[in-house]
């Protein structure tokens, strides 16, 4: 048993997304709790992240790539 009175209260508490999205957990928090971004509309979660290529790394991490790659593929051959 813990303690009595030592132990902060842990209620039960409504989030808020800025998408609209609320869903209820229990926190030691007191109100509720409002975020700018949830697992509904981040981007990583919902799939639409994309790449911004900077001044073409993308293209040339991939350039750079292709070559390790035909080597492997070259050395698995023989």
């Amino acid at each position: 048993m813990p303690k009595q009175g030592i132990h902060p209260s842990y209620n039960e508490i409504n989030v808020k997304c800025a998408c609209g999205t609320t869903f209820a957990t229990k926190s030691t928090h007191k109100g509720d709790i409002t975020v700018e971004i949830c697992s509904a509309c981040h981007p990583f979660f919902t799939g639409k992240q994309k790449l911004v290529d900077t001044a073409g790394r993308i293209e040339r991490f991939r350039r750079k790539f292709a070559k390790s790659d035909a080597g492997k593929a070259e050395a698995a051959a023989k």
